[in-house]
């Protein structure tokens, strides 16, 4: 059997074999919020993004974007749909950026470059629904503008093996080592990763769990009293950072 080397041939491979099987649950210890996405439902917002990105925004391959996010089942989604496009993830600081999503403690902070770039607000309220009061001109609002996006999508210019998929505070990751980068969460099989850690900076916390078979707990704003609960009624099996 061929060892799938890109993301969407991982992601392929897991809708074939397990879709219904959850894939990113994600908690907000501050506010309750719970969301639990199967390979299924997160395939389908990533191929929304993707859509977003490239069919609306007019991104390319090889095009750089930042993940100005928090900790978030969205950010999961964005440097999906990334992967899925093969654009590369990059620093917000990054001279050559043509794209960031960010969420509403950053949005001030980018919206004044909203004539340079493509920037995509999300307000990270539940559902992923629009923000309350119109985001500024030139500001594309995720909870508006992913709903009538596709659940599928097909790259005309897939990513290839040998690509960045990550440029970033030193560390590149390309989409064909994604097994190695995963090394050392922990998580063994089919099992369930829970983190506090942030995605976009650890991919390896979302990359083991697509290989593997597993699924992936991530906790926001953790409560650490509430961690231990967490992890038992998620029937967690490893943790990152141990």
């Amino acid at each position: 059997m061929t060892t799938p080397t890109t993301f969407p041939a991982v992601l392929a491979a897991r809708l074939r074999t397990d879709p219904g099987q959850p894939l990113v649950t994600f908690y907000d210890h501050a506010t309750g919020e719970r969301v639990e996405l199967s390979v299924t439902t997160w395939a389908n917002w990533v191929a929304k993004a993707s859509s977003l990105l490239v069919d609306e925004l007019g991104l390319e391959r090889g095009d750089r974007i930042a993940l100005d996010l928090p900790p978030h089942w969205l950010g999961t989604v964005f440097l999906g749909a990334a992967w899925n496009c093969g654009l590369t993830v990059a620093a917000p600081d990054d001279a050559d950026l043509v794209a960031v999503a960010c969420g509403p403690d950053s949005l001030p902070d980018w919206s004044g470059r909203a004539a340079e770039l493509a920037v995509l607000a999300c307000a990270l309220l539940p559902l992923g629904v629009r923000f309350a009061e119109p985001v500024p001109a030139g500001v594309t609002d995720v909870g508006v503008d992913i709903w009538s996006q596709p659940d599928a999508f097909q790259a005309w210019d897939p990513p290839q093996p040998d690509e960045l998929a990550i440029e970033t505070a030193g560390r590149s990751l390309t989409p064909a080592p994604m097994g190695s980068e995963a090394a050392g969460t922990g998580l063994v099989g089919a099992g369930r990763l829970l983190t506090v850690a942030d995605p976009v900076m650890e991919p390896a916390i979302l990359c083991e769990p697509l290989l593997s078979g597993g699924s992936l707990v991530l906790v926001a704003r953790a409560e650490p009293e509430r961690l231990e609960a967490t992890y038992v009624a998620e029937h967690a099996t490893a943790r990152f950072p141990a």
